[in-house]
């Protein structure tokens, strides 16, 4: 359907064959709206810039100029709305809805990204729905979510869903030892990314991975059900976790010192400074979930690995503990105080 090129606009796509190979020839006569359903890392936001970059070109080069602009979330007729608070509320939906209605800037197609819809409020679907609905012909809409809670039910029957599945642990360590990480960095990164190849490579440069591991495996046997121990307990895993992040936080300086070189030369106007700065802290946040949700996760492994064993005197004991540990995973997605709440769960586990 499109020419071949040394290089792709899905090159940054990693791992979904199927839908790579469905937006490919949608591209050619696409429909008024899309569905992206997949977790965090499954690089579905790559795939909405690179689709969007097929419809505004139509043709597989990722160097032309359009094509280039869309790639890099800088093309005037590609709009991305990022969750500003904890849900997207009226005021971003207000918004969507003025953009949706303008033409395009350049060409004769405006593409529409919207973000994190997994977190929509509660009235915010129904405000949405005749504009994801209905359009108009010059726009195409793209929501892309984590999964799809029954707030998204209505927006999601408009549209046509693509999912994307978590990347494989082999998939995430390739691609990395592509990008010129070390086997054996690239192999652990994998396998504590749990298929987010996003935070894979932040892992990948982080020399503390293991070492965090290890205190977070060590916590069963350390408790003691006193609030003094859960506390020290607590907080030297979060200093653990804050200094986890200076790689990220690195990458983080690069990129703002890129975009300040940029405003020195075309000015500060729609350079778009504060939607980086948003994502940024976006990105500091879900980086301490995932590093939380992750040692927790090492947590209950380590509790399972002790029922299995037989070698605890009250296995009931172990299986609450799961439970229990189940029960804050999912409590970290509503946004809790995360000292609060890792601090309730440890004083309520067993010792080991």
């Amino acid at each position: 359907m499109f020419a071949e090129y040394a290089r792709s606009v899905w090159d940054e796509v990693v791992g979904q064959p199927r839908a790579v190979d469905q937006l490919t020839h949608a591209a050619a006569a696409p429909a008024h709206a899309y569905l992206f359903v997949g977790p965090a890392g499954s690089t579905k936001h790559e795939a909405a810039r690179a689709f969007a970059a097929l419809l505004l070109t139509g043709h597989d080069d990722p160097d032309a100029r359009d094509a280039r602009l869309a790639l890099a979330g800088e093309h005037p007729d590609v709009r991305e709305t990022e969750r500003v608070g904890a849900r997207i509320d009226k005021a971003q939906i207000d918004d969507i809805i003025r953009n949706a209605a303008l033409a395009p800037i350049e060409g004769a197609r405006k593409v529409m990204m919207l973000h994190d819809f997994h977190l929509l409020a509660a009235d915010g679907a129904a405000r949405l729905l005749k504009t994801v609905e209905e359009p108009p012909a010059s726009t195409v809409i793209i929501v892309l979510a984590d999964q799809v809670p029954p707030e998204l039910i209505t927006i999601a029957s408009r549209c046509v869903r693509i999912d994307f599945a978590a990347i494989t642990e082999p998939v995430v360590r390739d691609r990395l030892v592509a990008e010129g990480v070390p086997a054996d960095r690239a192999a652990h990164a994998a396998a504590a990314a749990h298929g987010n190849l996003t935070r894979a490579r932040v892992l990948a440069t982080d020399s503390g991975l293991l070492a965090r591991r290890d205190a977070f495996a060590a916590v069963p046997s350390r408790l003691d059900g006193t609030g003094h121990t859960v506390v020290a307990v607590c907080n030297e895993l979060q200093g653990l976790i804050e200094a986890a992040a200076k790689p990220l936080a690195a990458r983080h300086k690069a990129e703002m010192q890129a975009l300040e070189e940029r405003i020195a030369i075309t000015g500060e106007r729609g350079s778009g400074r504060k939607q980086l700065e948003e994502r940024h802290k976006r990105e500091l946040r879900r980086h301490r979930i995932d590093e939380l949700r992750s040692g927790l996760a090492v947590m209950a492994g380590i509790y399972r690995d002790a029922l299995v064993a037989g070698t605890l005197a009250r296995p009931d004991s172990a299986v609450h503990a799961v439970r229990r540990i189940h029960d804050a995973l999912d409590a970290i997605e509503r946004n809790p105080n995360e000292t609060l709440l890792l601090q309730a769960l440890l004083l309520e586990l067993p010792s080991l």
